[in-house]
C-alpha cells in the first residue's frame, strides 16, 4: 500500500506541475495578447464590428442647350428600424400614431404596422424593414413621423440611400450622353459618352459613416452625423438642343426603317461655335428596331466615299493646278489607271464637262484625272492638302474610343499606283463622320475649321465653374477665293447637280452626296455593301447649322443605295424642319422655343412670392422651369428629379426662407 500511495504522490505532483506550466503559459499568452499584441487584436475586433461604409455624393445633372434635363441622379430611400433603440416607455407611447402614419403613407391595414413592431422589438430586430424605393418626398415625410421623428438613437430610424441614374427624354441621344458605371463582373470602372468623359466634374467626392455589425450580417450607423459628409457634383450642361436632337433622331429612324438599313448616324453642328446640336447613332436589332448602340459618328471610321471630293476641289483650286471652268472628258464614264477601272454612276459618263460640273454631278472619271494628270508626278502635294487642312488625325474630342483616320503618304507600306487616284474619289482613306463634318462645316464659317464641342459649361447652382470656348483646329482651310468658288459649287450640287431632289425655291442647301462601297477591297468583296451620305450646311447664303448623315448598308431591293435617295431627304427634312419652326422666315436665329412657357399662373405665383419673399411659396402645379427660376431669386438652391409641373416640394410652403438651403422639386 505505501508504494500505490507514493505511485499517486507522484502522480498528483505531475498534474499539479503539468496544471502550474499551463497556468503559467495562459498569462504569458494572456499577457501577450493584452499587452503586446493588444493594438493589433483591438484594432482587428473593431474591423469586424465597426467599419466605416461610403456614402455615394450627389452626381451633377447633365443639361441640354435649352435647359431640359438630359441625366440626372434620382435616389431611392430605404428605411429600417432598430427596435432595440427606443426605450420602452418611449415605444408605448409613438407606437400607434407611428403605425397608423406608417399605413396611411405605405398604403397598409389599419394594426399592420402596430403589431410588425411590436414583433420586430420582442425578437429584438435591429434591422426590421419599413419600406423600400422611397422618393425623397416620401422619405422627409416617414423621417417626421411621430417616434421616428426622435432620430437614430431615441428612435430607432435608419436609413439607408442609393442613387439611380434616369435620362428623362428617354433613349434619345442616349449613347452622347453615355453613362459610368463599375463593371460587376471585373470591378473596372467603364464609361462612354458625356457621363464618362465629364466623370471629375459630375461624380463629386464620396463621404463617410460609420457602422456597426449586428445580428445577421447587417449593419447600422453608429450615429447621426457622418464621418465625412458628400460633396455633390457639378452639372454639365452640353450643346444639345432637345428640339433639333428630336427631330434629327426622327429623320434617320424613318430612312432606317424605309430602307431596312444595318445602321446610321447624323450630327447637327452651329456653324460658328462647332456646337453639336444633335446627334444620333442608330442600329438595327435583331427584331428590326433600331436603338442607339456604337457612337458610329465618332467612332466609325470607313472610307467616305464622294464626299472627300471636296478635298480635291479645295486643292486643285489652291494651287491653281485648274479652274471650276477648266473642262475634262469623261471618256463615257470610264477612265483606267494601272489596269484598273474607274466608273461614273451614269452609265455611259457625261462627255465633255468643267471641272465645277464634273463635281455637281459626282463624277469619278473628271475628278479622277483633275487629280491624277496634276499630282501624278508629286502625289506628296496633294496628300499634304489632306494634312494642312486636319483630316490625318483624329479631332481630339473628349469622348473615348474615336475612330483614328487613314490617310496613306507616298512611300507608306500602303501606298501603291492606284492610291492617289483612288484617294480622289473617296478610297484609299478612311476618315470618321465627325471629321468629314468638320471639313464641310470650316467651308460654311469662312474657312475656320473648328472642334466639334459636346459640353459648352461646367456649372455649381447658377454659378459657372468652367467655360468651355470655341476652339479653332485650323484658321483656315483655303484661301477666301477658293472658299466662294466651292460655296458656289456646293449649292449648284443641290440646285442642279445629284441632290437636285432636295431644291427648295424657300429654302436654301448646300453640300455634297457620297456613295461609298464598304469593303470592296476584300477578298471577294466579302461582306461588301454600300453606305449612303450627305454632308453639307444651310441656309447656303448665311450657313447656320452643318449636317452630315451616314446610312449603312440599306436594302437596294428597297429602292436604290445612292446618297442623294437615302441620306439627301434626312438632311432636307432636319434643315426645312428647323428653318420652319425658327421665328424667323427668312433667316435661322436663336431657337428658344423650347423653354416651357410661363402659363397664366406663373403671374400668381411671381406676385405671391414678392408679396412673402421671407416665405416659401405654394409652388404644386407650377412648371418646373419657372419653379426653378423663381426659388433661385429668392436665394434657394433648387434639385429636380422628374420632368414637368411641380408635384411636391421638401421645403412647405410658408417656411421661413434661409439662404442657399437646398429645395428639392419633384415633377410629374
Amino acid at each position: 500500500m505505501a508504494v500505490d500511495d507514493k505511485h499517486i504522490s507522484y502522480r498528483i505532483y505531475l498534474v499539479a506541475v503539468f496544471i502550474f506550466v499551463m497556468a503559467i503559459a495562459i498569462v504569458v499568452k494572456l499577457t501577450n495578447i493584452q499587452w503586446v499584441q493588444g493594438d493589433y487584436y483591438r484594432k482587428l475586433a473593431k474591423q469586424r464590428t465597426v467599419r466605416n461604409f461610403v456614402i455615394p455624393a450627389n452626381k451633377g445633372n447633365i443639361y441640354s442647350a435649352d435647359g431640359s434635363l438630359l441625366a440626372t441622379s434620382i435616389p431611392n430611400y430605404e428605411i429600417r428600424f432598430d427596435a432595440k433603440a427606443p426605450k420602452k416607455e418611449t415605444f408605448e407611447k409613438y407606437v400607434k400614431q407611428l403605425s397608423d402614419s406608417l399605413a396611411t403613407v405605405l398604403d397598409r391595414p389599419a394594426g399592420y404596422y402596430e403589431k410588425e413592431l411590436r414583433k420586430a422589438r420582442e425578437n429584438k430586430n435591429r434591422y426590421y424593414l419599413i419600406a423600400r424605393n422611397l422618393s425623397y418626398t416620401e422619405y422627409v415625410k416617414i423621417k417626421g413621423f411621430p417616434l421616428f421623428s426622435l432620430g437614430a438613437f431615441k428612435g430607432g430610424i435608419i436609413v439607408e440611400q442609393e442613387t439611380v441614374r434616369k435620362h428623362p427624354i428617354g433613349k434619345i441621344a442616349e449613347r452622347t450622353i453615355g453613362y459610368d458605371r463599375i463593371d460587376p463582373a471585373t470591378g473596372v470602372e467603364v464609361g462612354k459618352g458625356i457621363e464618362w468623359a465629364f466623370k471629375n466634374y459630375l461624380n463629386g467626392k464620396d463621404g463617410k459613416i460609420l457602422k456597426q455589425k449586428i445580428a445577421k450580417g447587417q449593419w447600422k450607423p453608429i450615429r447621426d452625423v457622418n464621418e465625412v459628409d458628400p460633396i455633390d457634383g457639378y452639372d454639365v450642361i452640353s450643346t444639345i438642343d432637345v428640339f433639333i436632337q428630336d427631330i434629327a433622331h426622327h429623320a434617320l429612324l424613318k430612312q432606317l426603317e424605309d430602307y431596312e438599313a444595318d445602321h446610321g448616324c447624323v450630327v447637327v453642328m452651329e456653324t460658328e461655335t462647332g456646337h453639336v446640336k444633335a446627334i444620333s447613332n442608330l442600329g438595327r436589332a435583331e427584331d428590326g428596331s433600331y436603338y442607339e448602340t456604337t457612337n458610329y459618328a465618332i467612332a466609325e471610321s470607313h472610307e467616305p466615299g464622294s464626299t472627300f471630293k471636296l478635298v480635291d476641289l479645295v486643292a486643285i483650286l489652291e494651287d491653281k493646278v485648274a479652274d471650276t471652268s477648266t473642262v475634262y472628258d469623261s471618256h463615257n464614264g470610264v477612265v483606267k489607271y494601272y489596269g484598273r477601272s474607274v466608273r461614273d454612276s451614269h452609265h455611259g459618263g457625261y462627255g465633255k464637262v468643267s471641272l465645277a460640273r464634273g463635281f455637281e454631278l459626282s463624277s469619278n472619271t473628271v475628278m479622277v484625272q483633275a487629280v491624277y494628270d496634276n499630282y501624278k508626278n508629286n502625289p506628296s502635294k496633294f496628300v499634304n492638302h489632306i494634312r494642312r487642312i486636319g483630316l490625318d488625325k483624329p479631332l481630339g474630342l473628349h469622348f473615348k474610343g474615336e475612330g483614328r483616320p487613314i490617310v496613306p503618304h507616298p512611300g507608306d507600306k500602303i501606298w501603291s499606283g492606284i492610291s492617289l487616284p483612288w484617294m480622289a474619289f473617296g478610297y484609299s482613306v478612311s476618315v470618321t463622320p465627325m471629321q468629314t463634318l468638320a471639313f464641310y462645316n470650316s467651308i460654311a464659317n469662312n474657312g475656320v475649321m473648328v472642334k466639334p464641342q459636346f459640353v459648352s459649361e461646367i456649372k455649381e447652382w447658377n454659378k459657372t465653374i468652367k467655360k468651355f470656348d470655341t476652339e479653332v483646329i485650323n484658321p483656315r482651310v483655303c484661301s477666301p477665293e477658293t472658299l466662294k468658288k466651292v460655296k458656289a459649287v456646293l449649292a449648284n450640287v443641290v440646285k442642279k447637280g445629284t441632290a437636285s431632289k432636295l431644291y427648295s425655291k424657300d429654302f436654301s442647301m448646300a453640300g455634297k452626296t457620297g456613295t461609298a462601297m464598304v469593303n470592296y477591297g476584300k477578298a471577294g468583296r466579302e461582306g461588301m455593301y454600300y453606305a449612303s451620305s450627305f454632308a453639307g450646311y444651310f441656309p447656303a447664303d448665311h450657313p447656320k447649322y452643318s449636317c452630315i448623315v451616314v446610312v449603312h448598308k440599306p436594302n437596294t431591293a428597297k429602292n436604290n443605295y445612292y446618297g442623294a435617295d437615302v441620306a439627301g431627304p434626312v438632311f432636307k427634312r432636319i434643315a426645312q424642319k428647323i428653318f420652319t419652326d425658327a421665328p424667323s422666315t427668312n433667316k435661322i436665329k436663336k431657337i428658344d422655343t423650347r423653354i416651357p412657357k410661363q402659363d397664366a399662373s406663373y403671374d400668381k405665383y411671381t406676385a405671391e412670392a414678392n408679396k412673402k419673399s421671407s416665405q416659401i411659396p405654394n409652388l404644386k402645379g407650377m412648371p418646373g422651369m419657372d419653379a426653378i427660376a423663381l426659388l433661385e431669386n429668392l436665394g434657394l438652391k433648387v434639385k429636380v428629379n422628374g420632368m414637368g409641373k411641380v408635384k411636391n416640394q421638401s421645403i412647405q410652403a410658408g417656411t421661413n426662407i434661409s439662404k442657399n438651403t437646398t429645395i428639392v422639386l419633384e415633377l410629374s
